[in-house]
């Protein structure tokens, strides 16, 4: 008897330069394979709440998710403020890091890491 297999859709997206740079990290701070690249968000900053990008083992409340291999961690009640985001990563004379593209966001600060729903 065949069993059906449900594979849940990640709330966020994450663009092949974003994930490219987190298998580097990965790599190059030998994070163990436990781990998984934590996204959510926290109250503070200048709009109110800001991002949470790092690498954690997953908790009870947690959701997990296969990005092309990576494992995304994520706090069940983050995703109402994150669903539909696009992780992004820059590295140019300008500027050099993550970028958060959230349809979530109401309004941004100038650093672009907080915002407010």
């Amino acid at each position: 008897m065949a069993t059906a297999v449900s594979t849940k859709l990640a709330p966020i997206t994450l663009t092949s330069r974003a994930l490219e740079e987190v298998r580097n990290i990965l790599t190059e701070k030998n994070v163990p394979a436990e781990y998984g690249l934590r996204v959510g968000v926290q109250g503070g900053g200048c709009s109110g709440l800001s991002y949470l990008l790092g690498f954690d083992k997953a908790k009870d409340q947690d959701e997990t998710f296969d990005l092309d291999g990576v494992k995304l961690i994520m706090d069940k009640k983050h995703a109402m403020y994150v669903m539909g985001m696009e992780v992004d990563f820059q590295d140019g004379l300008n500027a050099r890091g993550f970028v958060f593209n959230n349809p979530q966001a109401k309004s941004t600060c100038g650093c672009g890491s907080s915002f407010s729903a």
